[in-house]
């Protein structure tokens, strides 16, 4: 069984048991939170697909942890214009473990 929720601007295909890292969410670490944007369900031959998502399902997960991804550095550069710059960048996540399909 997997579902395919939307999280953050993106979509994301879950199943239960399954840990990801999602753009930051609301809660502290060990909170249980609630998807409601749920796209499409599948459970070998029975699909379900919303339009644009299906009323009555859920998925529950718990917050893992907060965290903080790997820097990305930013480099910008004009050849012969002595221009340099540089810059970087750590994006929030937040670490969730999906416990249960609805």
């Amino acid at each position: 069984m997997f579902a395919v929720i939307f999280s953050g601007g993106k979509q994301y295909r879950v199943e239960p048991g399954q840990t990801l890292k999602l753009e930051t969410l609301a809660g502290n670490a060990g909170d249980a939170i609630q998807f409601d944007h749920i796209l499409m369900i599948a459970d070998g031959e029975n699909i379900k697909i919303g339009t644009p998502h299906l009323e009555n399902a859920k998925v529950h997960a718990t917050i893992v942890a907060h965290g903080r991804g790997k820097k990305i550095r930013i480099i910008k550069h004009r050849r012969r214009k002595h221009y340099h710059k540089e810059a970087g960048h750590r994006q929030n996540y937040t670490e969730v473990k999906i416990t249960n399909i609805q």
